[in-house]
């Protein structure tokens, strides 16, 4: 088989694998991810605050929902200096600081969050110090949580907090990304490493689901969905300042 026809049967491949993962958790987690669109729903609708937290390439999906055009302007970024994203140097910190023990109730009890506010947890393996510390001293604070990792490595991996426990464990409400074990959809000859992590793309679809599901909810229960607008469409700078002005004591990305 030529170089460029086996490029292109691997790009097929990986298109097919990141759909059919979509495919299992469009049915399985459906209801779920209704539920969940419904507890920010309610968050807005009560006057609470949401944030989203993810370490490292965990972060990415969390971002993905914060200041977005066509997403609700009341998602903020629980940040975490040298955890979120992959900027820190040596990028290896990143991971040895989810591990360590007492950052997460540190984080929490200097950050805006109160009882009754709503909090995303993105933590693929969720077996890290950090998600699992950061979902127990959430639960009593009042805060409810919502987690999304993937179940199958709480049934194939070990714990890494002092509870034994993994993010699935500590959550209101748990939504499973279907991610197998390893984070590799694809393999081959002469290649000794499984490659093509997929996380990121469903991960990412399951945040937008959850937040298109607020913003209908929002919308059944009459009340006009704090949405954002492309900031390179005409009119979308002077509608996403109406709106973030509405909404000026739950939005801290501007602070």
């Amino acid at each position: 088989m030529a170089e460029s026809d086996r490029s292109d049967r691997l790009a097929g491949n990986y298109f097919d694998a990141a759909i059919d993962l979509l495919r299992q958790v469009r049915d399985a987690e459906g209801d779920r991810i209704t539920a969940a669109g419904t507890l920010l729903a309610d968050a807005v609708a009560a006057g609470g605050r949401i944030f989203s937290f993810g370490a490292g390439h965990s972060s990415l999906p969390a971002q993905d929902t914060v200041y977005r055009a066509g997403g609700l302007a009341v998602m903020n970024l629980l940040s975490v200096p040298g955890v979120v994203g992959v900027d820190v140097r040596p990028a290896t910190l990143g991971s040895a600081l989810e591990r360590v023990d007492g950052l997460a109730a540190a984080v929490l009890d200097t950050s805006p969050l109160e009882a009754g506010d709503v909090l995303v947890i993105i933590s693929l393996s969720g077996r890290n110090a950090l998600p699992v510390e950061m979902a127990l001293h959430a639960r009593a604070l009042g805060i409810k949580v919502i987690g999304v990792t993937s179940v199958a490595y709480a049934e194939a991996t070990t714990s890494r907090h002092a509870s034994g426990g993994f993010l699935k464990d500590h959550c209101d409400l748990v939504l499973d990304s279907r991610i197998p074990v390893g984070d590799a959809e694809l393999t081959l000859p002469g290649i000794d490493a499984p490659f093509a992590p997929a996380s990121t793309v469903v991960t990412s679809a399951i945040m937008q689901a959850m937040v298109a599901t607020a913003a209908g909810t929002l919308a059944e229960r009459g009340i006009d969905p704090p949405l954002l607008r492309s900031g390179n469409v005409d009119g979308g700078h002077d509608w996403n300042a109406r709106v973030m002005g509405a909404y000026a004591d739950r939005i801290f990305y501007r602070q």
